[in-house]
């Protein structure tokens, strides 16, 4: 009886962590265990696509080691697997290897035309904007009409809901843009 009763109450504990992670898309997990209910939610951080967000959100990593990783992946830096990570921060890799199943270390080769550099959509210019193959000179012209008028995007939903976008197209800008 007792017993069902803490199974019971550790099964809504776990529904209630499950709810706030898929609610909050820079939920910061606070215990490894966080970690693999988002693993098995299927959230995963892309190592070389990270923003210093996304590194937020594990549990253990200051701001300080998430900017390095973040202006490092910037300047060119490939981590290519939980070993260049640990160098990158200079911390010993049995710290982060519990963080492994939500890390992924996508390679992404600069010099394929397949692969597009995403640009910061709050800096970017016209010319820029209209190099996207989903904008077209309209489109360009309402994102910095938009910004202009209201300030910076902050992120994706920001985005949308400002101009009114749809999510496949949001689903196609998240290759080519950043904030």
């Amino acid at each position: 009886m007792v017993l069902s009763r803490w199974s019971k109450k550790l099964n809504l504990n776990r529904q209630a962590i499950r709810k706030r992670i898929l609610n909050d898309p820079y939920y910061r997990f606070c215990s490894l265990e966080e970690v693999a209910i988002a693993v098995e939610l299927g959230i995963t951080i892309d190592v070389n696509q990270a923003g210093v967000d996304d590194w937020l959100r594990l549990p253990g990593l200051s701001i300080h080691q998430g900017r390095t990783l973040v202006e490092l992946v910037s300047m060119g830096v490939e981590l290519l697997c939980i070993e260049d990570l640990a160098a990158a921060l200079s911390i010993p890799i049995q710290r982060l290897k519990p963080l492994a199943p939500i890390l992924v270390f996508s390679y992404r080769d600069p010099q394929n035309l397949l692969t597009s550099q995403r640009i910061n959509i709050n800096c970017a210019t016209l010319e820029q904007l209209q190099d996207i193959p989903v904008i077209d000179a309209n489109f360009a012209q309402n994102l910095i009409n938009n910004r202009r008028e209201n300030g910076f995007y902050k992120n994706f939903a920001d985005l949308q809901q400002r101009l009114t976008l749809t999510g496949s197209l949001i689903s196609e800008l998240m290759h080519y843009l950043q904030f």
